[in-house]
């Protein structure tokens, strides 16, 4: 069957197989051709593993340190009857799991709610099973809008609002390419508080109580979270809003899971990345509009990456090759460095208030925007003939 982008507001609701693995080979072949990764990791979980810093981590890992593999995800697999395609993801990880395995990789796939305990006890199994029988690295990398609390069954769901009092600021509808006002309204105590269990800290601290306790946390074993922090055009909403409040959890988290991680000679930290296109990020007002600012600026400056880009550079200069993490004053690892470094930003904020709809393709990066989005589906990936019919059913075993 042929298979086309189906957009819905920041969700495309369809995903092409062949543009998804041309893709992730394209990730491949980029970590690759920076070289081995020295003193890499062995064994890697990667927790939120299907898209986005998570996959982009899980190719880093096996591509360039040579690591066996455990991947977490929740994505939709194919309905074949229907003649409906599986999610991005669910494609995404059939490609690399092809590719670890022709590449002699241990991989293994866990498909399921991240926030279970059942699905932490299937990992904890798949690692037992890997050559190495142990982890020594422990991505976080998990983007939900809900959770349910696996003691009492409590389902809490985030939300995208301001703390103290709401934000106006102008954004981008990115289906109208219209340049528009919008206000985020202020976030209850209860939504804040549901926004924290959902986002913060708690889980990942849950995820190596339980790896420990199993016994497969290798000596030296670190575990990483991903996180954002921004310009201060968006802290409104972001860094100082209801997400943020979920973010500044998570850091506590980091303290008690390194203190933790210690006891094994390893290390947690937090590293703060790039803002990127991702269906996450899609969906919080003023971003897309600031990202097709700082897409234009960086791609002019040459210093815009991509996912796989900013892992590679993590894990070559931060994690691995005998290198030590460069920390800021709270203990995190700035991978965003060249994004707010002073001279982005200056550019940035001269551009952000002469945006309008008349102007935008020539201010902004916004096909770059829109290019990057269907990216993320399969959609307008060089070299895929679209007009070929695709076999949309691909397997994870």
């Amino acid at each position: 069957m042929k298979i086309t982008p189906r957009i819905k507001g920041f969700i495309c609701l369809t995903a092409h197989p062949e543009g998804c693995a041309k893709n992730v080979d394209d990730a491949i072949a980029f970590v690759k051709a920076k070289g081995a990764i020295e003193n890499g990791c062995k064994s890697a979980l990667i927790i939120g593993s299907s898209t986005g810093y998570g996959l982009a981590s899980r190719i880093s890992a096996a591509f360039g340190c040579g690591a066996d593999t455990v991947g977490v995800f929740f994505e939709r697999g194919p309905d074949v009857e229907r003649e409906r395609p599986a999610s991005a993801g669910w494609y995404n990880t059939a490609a690399f799991t092809r590719r670890a395995r022709e590449a002699g990789l241990y991989a293994a796939n866990i498909n399921g709610d991240a926030f279970s305990d059942e699905i932490k006890q299937k990992a904890i199994e798949a690692i037992k099973k890997s050559p190495l029988g142990k982890v020594d690295l422990v991505v976080y990398s998990l983007a939900s809008p809900r959770r349910t609390d696996p003691k009492t069954g409590e389902v809490y769901k985030s939300v995208l609002k301001t703390v103290g009092k709401p934000s106006v600021n102008k954004s981008l509808d990115t289906d109208k390419a219209q340049i528009v006002e919008v206000e985020v309204p202020v976030a209850t105590d209860k939504e804040i508080f549901d926004t924290v269990k959902v986002m913060g800290g708690e889980d990942w601290k849950l995820w190596i109580e339980a790896l420990d306790k199993a016994g497969v946390l290798a000596e030296g074993c670190t575990s990483v979270a991903y996180s954002y922090i921004g310009p201060e055009l968006t802290y409104p909403i972001y860094r100082e809003g209801s997400i943020g409040q979920a973010k500044k959890d998570l850091e506590r988290a980091a303290e008690e899971i390194d203190a933790q991680l210690k006891l094994h000679r390893g290390k947690a930290f937090i590293s703060a990345n790039k803002a990127l296109v991702t269906q996450a990020s899609s969906a919080i007002p003023v971003v897309p509009l600031y990202i097709s600012i700082l897409y234009k600026v960086m791609k002019e400056k040459g210093c815009h990456e991509d996912c796989t880009a900013q892992m590679q550079r993590l894990f070559a200069t931060q994690l691995y090759n005998d290198s030590f993490a460069d920390f800021d004053g709270e203990g995190r690892v700035r991978m965003d460095n060249y994004e707010l470094s002073p001279e982005i930003q200056k550019q940035v904020f001269e551009i952000w208030p002469k945006v309008t709809t008349e102007n935008l393709g020539e201010l902004t990066d916004f096909e770059g925007y829109k290019k990057a989005f269907l990216g993320l589906f399969g959609f307008g990936v060089e070299g895929v003939d679209y007009d070929k019919d695709s076999d949309i059913n691909a397997s994870i075993d």
